[in-house]
């Protein structure tokens, strides 16, 4: 199984980039993993939040295969815990998922045509985080489930 996580905008802070960059190593270990960056719109200040979401949608339609399994992060998907979400993935695969592609969508969030896209929702917390902390604390989640997946002592229970 491939995953790729698809962003808005790149991370800009320097201690956050490392931090994805240290998960991002160790899940090569375990899975064909990737971050798909789209760039941030450059004129969003002029558009409506609905213009800005169109627009990113297109861009992110333009990174998604039909075959792909899109899971956005969205504050109104399912929570689940560590393990729960290690037996998701592990779903997935046995399924034959070929790719999962996790979204990250903008300031404002997915446009309709993004939500009629996904197969799923997933929610991290029902706090609000900035879309760069986002993306490293959803990384190490992955590699956590694969730890757990792989019966290593990563997580504890």
């Amino acid at each position: 199984m491939n995953i790729k996580l698809i962003v808005v905008g790149k991370t800009d802070v320097s201690y956050i980039q490392e931090g994805i960059d240290v998960y991002v190593k160790r899940l090569k270990h375990y899975v064909n993993f990737e971050i798909v960056t789209i760039p941030a719109l450059k004129d969003q200040k002029n558009a409506s939040p609905e213009e800005v979401k169109e627009r990113e949608a297109a861009l992110i339609h333009k990174q998604i295969e039909k075959c792909d399994m899109v899971v956005l992060l969205d504050e109104h998907g399912r929570q689940r815990g560590s393990v729960e979400f290690s037996q998701y993935l592990q779903k997935q695969m046995n399924a034959g998922v070929r790719t999962l592609a996790f979204v990250v969508g903008g300031a404002f969030g997915f446009a309709p045509s993004v939500h009629a896209a996904a197969k799923d929702k997933v929610s991290l917390s029902l706090m609000t985080f900035n879309h760069q902390m986002v993306r490293l604390f959803f990384v190490e989640q992955i590699y956590r489930a694969f730890t757990i997946l792989n019966h290593e002592p990563y997580h504890n229970e």
